[in-house]
């Protein structure tokens, strides 16, 4: 089950489990759209993989299966893509 991280790893904008703007890579590193596609060029800083949107999760299932409130905040780690 995807973890469903609640906040961008380069800025720190809030991405609620039902948000459209979140990507991921396979690790489930978690970029809002903006940083993903403007200073990560669609790749992920952390192992390379490629960013794609996150999928929902349907709002029945997230009383008994919530996203994560753990939030991973990286912004040295987010360098611009070259």
């Amino acid at each position: 089950m995807l973890q469903m991280r609640p906040g961008c790893e380069c800025c720190d904008r809030d991405l609620p489990p039902d948000s459209a703007d979140a990507r991921i890579c396979s690790f489930e590193c978690t970029f809002c759209s903006d940083c993903a596609d403007r200073r990560l060029a669609g790749s992920c800083p952390n192992c390379g993989g490629e960013l794609l949107p996150r999928p929902s999760r349907p709002a029945a299932k997230l009383g008994k299966y919530p996203g994560s409130a753990t939030r991973v905040f990286n912004p040295e780690g987010c360098k611009a893509a070259s």
